[in-house]
């Protein structure tokens, strides 16, 4: 696996080897060993999985401590634009947010640590999401930000009136406003 580098130290985009032959494709999208030498030592206890379509965004959320949780995200089916925003206040990256499209066809995932709100938007007519977190969630424990904070001005690359929300995201406080780490 090659390990590239986002705009925020920690959040990293990991681009699988693909093999291919006649037959299709076959990658390790998680090896515990290559994934503790190339990013950080974890370990995944739960893995999660959403279908959403097209203009659907879920986010920005986040665990609070002991609960925070890091993320190793992916797309099966269709396509993203996965968001990262640091929530660390200690931070010189506070406030800022990596993007990467993902989708089934380029096998990228990211690497989100603890510390950092995390959101998508689906850019495809449907898209089948999957994560890993390397701790449970916690119903008590979460916090979120709103999709459209003026100070993090996310591109979520959607046109606003296509955007899809549930009842909780369109309610999340602004950063500034927002219980964080």
């Amino acid at each position: 696996m090659e390990i590239i580098k986002t705009n925020i130290e920690d959040v990293l985009i990991i681009k699988p080897e693909i093999l291919m032959d006649s037959r299709g494709y076959f990658f390790e999208s998680f090896v515990q060993r290559d994934f503790e030498q190339k990013v950080c030592k974890t370990v995944f206890v739960q893995e999660n999985e959403s279908k959403s379509s097209y203009g659907v965004l879920r986010g920005l959320h986040y665990q609070l401590p002991p609960f925070a949780q890091a993320k190793l995200v992916r797309v099966i089916k269709g396509r993203v634009l996965d968001v990262a925003v640091d929530i660390r206040k200690n931070s010189p990256a506070f406030g800022k947010y990596a993007a990467v499209e993902l989708t089934a066809e380029n096998h990228l995932q990211l690497f989100i640590p603890r510390g950092f709100a995390h959101g998508f938007a689906v850019l495809s007519a449907e898209a089948i999401f999957q994560y890993k977190c390397d701790n449970y969630y916690s119903p008590q424990n979460e916090g979120a930000i709103i999709w459209n904070d003026e100070t993090i001005n996310i591109d979520w690359k959607i046109l606003e009136h296509d955007i899809i929300l549930s009842e909780k995201d369109k309610k999340h406080p602004a950063l500034a406003n927002a219980k964080i780490l």
